[in-house]
Order: C-alpha cells, then sequence, then structure tokens
C-alpha cells in the first residue's frame, strides 16, 4: 500500500510538471508575432552564412538555448501574473549584477525555482521507489520535502555564487585598469577612449561592464547615466566611489586624470586591505579542517601502534 501511495505521489508531481511546461508553451503560442526561425535565418543571411535549412539554423543554438531556456520564459510568463513587481525588480536587480548568466529574464530565473525543485524532489522520489531496499513511507516523504526545498533555493544560491564571483574579479582587476586609465588619460585620450583601451586590454568582467557603458553612450545616452547605470550593474562600494569621482570631475572641472591617479592608489590600498583581512580570516577557517579531519588522522598514526600492542598484552593476561 505505501509503495502504490509513493508511486501515485510520483506520478502527480511528474505529471503537473509536464501539464505546466506544455500549458505555457501553448498559453503564448497565439501571442507569438515573429516566428524565431526566420528571424535567426534573417540574421544569418545578414552575416553572409550559406544556411540550406531552418532546422540549420535552429541546430546551431546551445541545447539550453534550444529547449531549456523557452520552456523556462513560456513557464516564467504564466508565472509573471501571480508574482509581486517587488519579487521581480529584485530578481532583474540580481540578474544584472551577477552579469546576467545564461541571457534569462527574471521571469524565467523564477521559473527555474520550481523546475528545480520538481526534478531534485522527482529524482530522489525515484530513488525511494527503486531502491533495492524500500524506503519507509515516512523516510520517502521526508527525504524528497528536504530535496525538493534545496532545489527550490538552488538557483538562489547559484546565483548569490555568481554575483560574489563577479564583484570579486572586479574588485581584483579596477586597480590594475585604473592604471592604465590613466595612463591612457595623462597620453591625451579622451575618457572614451582611455575606456575602450581599457576594454580591449583584457577579457573579464571588468571590461565587459566597460564595454558596455562605452555602448550606451555611443548610443546616445549621457557619460553620467551610462557610469551611474555600471554602478549599479555592478554593485560594489568601490564602482560606485569611482563613478562619483568621474562626475564630480566632470561637474566642477578638475583634473580628471588627477581624479584617476588618486582612485587608482585608492584601490590598490583597499585590495592590499581586503588581502590582510583574509590573510588574518585564515587560522579561523581552518579550524575546522584540523579538528575534524587532520587532528583525527594523527592521532590514528600515532596511537593505533600504542593501542595495539596494549590488547595484545591485556589478551595474555588470563587466569
Amino acid at each position: 500500500m505505501s509503495t502504490f501511495i509513493i508511486v501515485l505521489v510520483g506520478v502527480v508531481i511528474l505529471g503537473g510538471a509536464i501539464i505546466l511546461i506544455i500549458a505555457g508553451l501553448r498559453a503564448n503560442r497565439s501571442q507569438e508575432d515573429e516566428d524565431p526561425l526566420m528571424a535567426r535565418l534573417d540574421e544569418a543571411t545578414q552575416r553572409g552564412d550559406v544556411i540550406t535549412s531552418l532546422e540549420e539554423i535552429e541546430m546551431q543554438q546551445p541545447f539550453n538555448q534550444r529547449v531549456i531556456v523557452p520552456i523556462l520564459r513560456r513557464i516564467g510568463e504564466m508565472s509573471t501574473a501571480f508574482t509581486p513587481q517587488k519579487v521581480l525588480q529584485d530578481t532583474t536587480t540580481k540578474l544584472e549584477v551577477a552579469g546576467n548568466p545564461g541571457r534569462i529574464d527574471a521571469s524565467a530565473f523564477l521559473a527555474s525555482r520550481f523546475v528545480v525543485a520538481v526534478v531534485f524532489g522527482g529524482i530522489l522520489l525515484a530513488v525511494g521507489i527503486f531502491a533495492p531496499q524500500k524506503w519507509p513511507l515516512g523516510q520517502t516523504f521526508l527525504v524528497v520535502t528536504i530535496f525538493t526545498v534545496i532545489g527550490f533555493f538552488f538557483p538562489q544560491l547559484w546565483l548569490q555564487s555568481r554575483i560574489n564571483a563577479r564583484q570579486k574579479d572586479i574588485r581584483k582587476a579596477m586597480p590594475d585598469a585604473l592604471d592604465l586609465l590613466t595612463i591612457c588619460v595623462e597620453a591625451g585620450l579622451g575618457f572614451e577612449a582611455a575606456m575602450s583601451k581599457v576594454s580591449e586590454k583584457w577579457e573579464n568582467e571588468l571590461s565587459i561592464a566597460l564595454l558596455r557603458a562605452i555602448r550606451e553612450i555611443q548610443l546616445g545616452k549621457s557619460r553620467r547615466d551610462a557610469m551611474r547605470d555600471m554602478a549599479e550593474r555592478v554593485g560594489i562600494a568601490e564602482m560606485t566611489s569611482f563613478v562619483a569621482a568621474i562626475i564630480q570631475s566632470e561637474v566642477l572641472g578638475v583634473s580628471l586624470s588627477k581624479v584617476l591617479r588618486i582612485q587608482s592608489d585608492q584601490m590598490r590600498v583597499k585590495r592590499r586591505q581586503r588581502a590582510e583581512e583574509e590573510a588574518h580570516q585564515a587560522p579561523v577557517k581552518m579550524i575546522l579542517p584540523l579538528a575534524f579531519l587532520i587532528f583525527p588522522s594523527i592521532f590514528i598514526i600515532l596511537l593505533m601502534p600504542a593501542g595495539i600492542q596494549l590488547s595484545k598484552s591485556f589478551g595474555n593476561i588470563g587466569p
């Protein structure tokens, strides 16, 4: 009876996920004004590529862009009506700060949380059902619930890790980039041309952020607005301070090269301070590995011979 209930729950969960995906695909099919395959064909024609069929264009796309991302977008568009606007705005901001990994929008990312939760729960449910030793019903329900919750929060944790990695990369690259930016400005280049040189020099998150700001300025956005938007997309105090100094120098007419040199020196000092802070945190972080991994191994190596000798000695004592 318990096995039947588990199978029924698994079928309901997987069936619900499949129905939700199919409904999302059909709900927006009538709202599409342009065939995506035709759009890709036009793009390939403009590039001068030789394409024999629309299927060839479709197969040139990565698997996640052809299958996963469209499904997530359809589900996200369905769930947008039930999602608070504040949650969508916060998710959009986090995606921008993370560099928009996967090129997905906020609705698709929120939908991925439910999809991953169903996948995690379904996998553990299948393991519990088809295991050689059948799991009790209570254990199966507990494990499936725990992994479903983990799957729901897993995309959020992944996004936060991408944010931290991107911000760390930008903090590490900013002093060297500002040095090069200062040299270019002192050599006579304009600020946008100097930013372009910096973006061409490296291929990292900072160069991508600078290149996007340059493109926005070229499209007509003012330098002040483009720089502020770049600081918001990066989301670190160092970039905010740098942008504020640039805007202030532009408003007050202060020499840009002097401002850049001061900012470069400050960034280098902050990078040294962060390195010293991480070095001071190392002994505290080493306590757990020492206590639970290294010390037990040392005790086993040192005390095992003595323990064997004691066991032999006490084993030989008898009436």
